[in-house]
């Protein structure tokens, strides 16, 4: 019985060619060249939209490590990109041109792959399926996935950076809740006093935006009922002091004094290793979110496991409604990849593709769900997408602070990610081997 694949990016490519290694028929839909999002222009499959860049090679990154991870797992993409190369110091950048159309003709070849080119308006009733549509799925069908998950899904981004905790200046930071509710370790606080908060606020107000792509700038709905922190502040000196950095009902433990102004941090995941500076969402270049946020005590040295983003992307409310292995909750013969469910990044939703056409095929020949140890890159964030957000669901790209941490501390960060990566790699081989 043949299992349907709607969309041909980089998670749909994917999916599809698992299924079709298993030997099992796919159909796979793609609404392409009969209607384009706004950011697409391509007939091509698996069109790389905003960057040429697959990021780094190294497997001692978190990047490097996910790619590695995918190779062993048997990745279309990843055996594509050798003849498209371009140079681009210690990161795999491609010819996006070449790059689709590799995969596009790979994809199209394969005998077990029936191509449909057409737009899907409904979410397949009957048999296995895949959903693989993208941050710009068609309205049509986003409606219908809404309905489906109880108006589980979101139409942008609107995330705060996420921090490593190991990267944290504790000496700076103190563990409070607000007039010493609940539990003391709930948030991280980081306070300021009056001069260190204007000598911020000032570099915060006139520090650089991320420029808008065109399709967002066309669409306001975009920014509306989450404004970046960055804008907020010039309503005035003391608006955020008295928004996401009020510092009442909070006592520095080291002066015995309320705080000027307080940024809180709050946990992000179970294991304790990421935090989320709550109430930052901003759309500030990356390089200036490391400047400007440094300034704040606590994060002079921080590592951004996420920085804060802004910008339309329909994802859904992961941990609501799919599974580890990707499957829809109320429906396991539904099967959802791409940064629809969540992760973030080319590579990331090529892998979440992988892992959604072999859990497909397993549920076609009555197995249970493949899911990856925790301990390497694709598994951590298979969890993340099942369990992560805090209560708060924003999407997560590869980064070394989703992997649990090992028994043992290492000082030395390159020394600890080379650590971290071995073990991952040897982790889904034993997986692997054992499914």
């Amino acid at each position: 019985m043949r299992i349907r694949v709607v969309g041909a990016g980089l998670a749909g490519c994917e999916a599809a060619w698992k299924i079709a290694e298993a030997g099992i028929p796919v159909e796979l839909y793609e609404m392409k060249p009969l209607r384009f999002s706004p950011a697409h222009h391509s007939e091509n499959f698996a069109e790389l939209v905003c960057s040429n860049s697959l990021k780094a090679e190294r497997t001692e990154s978190a990047a490097g490590l996910l790619k590695a991870e995918m190779k062993r797992l048997g990745s279309l993409l990843l055996s594509c990109v050798d003849s498209c190369r371009v140079p681009a110091g210690g990161a795999l950048a491609v010819d996006r041109d070449l790059f689709a159309r590799k995969v596009t003709e790979k994809v199209v070849s394969h005998p077990m792959i029936q191509i449909r080119r057409e737009e899907v308006n409904e979410i397949p009733a009957d048999g296995i399926a895949v959903i693989a549509t993208g941050p710009l799925t068609s309205d049509a069908l986003a409606g219908k996935i809404s309905a489906l998950c109880d108006g589980s899904l979101s139409f942008f981004d609107a995330a705060a950076p996420i921090v490593t905790a190991e990267s944290l200046n504790k000496e700076r930071i103190f563990a409070a809740s607000r007039y010493e509710r609940g539990d003391d370790a709930a948030y991280l606080n980081c306070p300021m006093n009056r001069e260190e908060y204007e000598r911020f606020y000032e570099e915060l107000v006139h520090a650089q935006r991320a420029p808008l792509h065109e399709f967002d700038a066309a669409d306001p709905k975009v920014y509306e009922g989450c404004m970046p922190v960055e804008i907020m502040a010039r309503r005035g000196p003391d608006t955020i002091r008295f928004g996401p950095m009020k510092p009442v009902g909070l006592r520095d433990p080291m002066t015995g004094h309320r705080p000027w102004a307080v940024l809180q941090l709050r946990q992000e995941n179970e294991s304790g290793t990421l935090y989320n500076l709550v109430g930052f969402q901003t759309n500030l270049k990356f390089a200036e979110q490391k400047r400007v946020f440094g300034m704040i005590p606590g994060l002079e040295h921080a590592e951004y496991a996420r920085y804060g983003v802004m910008h339309r992307n329909t994802f859904l409310n992961s941990p609501t409604v799919l599974s580890s292995g990707f499957a829809f909750r109320k429906n396991p013969d539904l099967f959802f990849a791409g940064q629809i469910t969540g992760v973030e990044g080319y590579m990331e939703s090529a892998a979440s593709g992988i892992m959604a056409g072999m859990n497909a095929v397993r549920r076609q020949r009555g197995k249970s769900p493949l899911v990856l140890p925790e301990t390497t890159m694709i598994g951590a964030l298979s969890r993340y997408v099942e369990s992560g957000g805090a209560g708060d669901f924003q999407p997560m790209g590869a980064n070394f602070g989703v992997i649990p941490p090992l028994p043992e501390k290492i000082r030395d960060k390159r020394e600890r990610y080379a650590a971290l990566a071995a073990r991952a790699l040897e982790d889904l081989d034993r997986a692997l081997t054992e499914k």
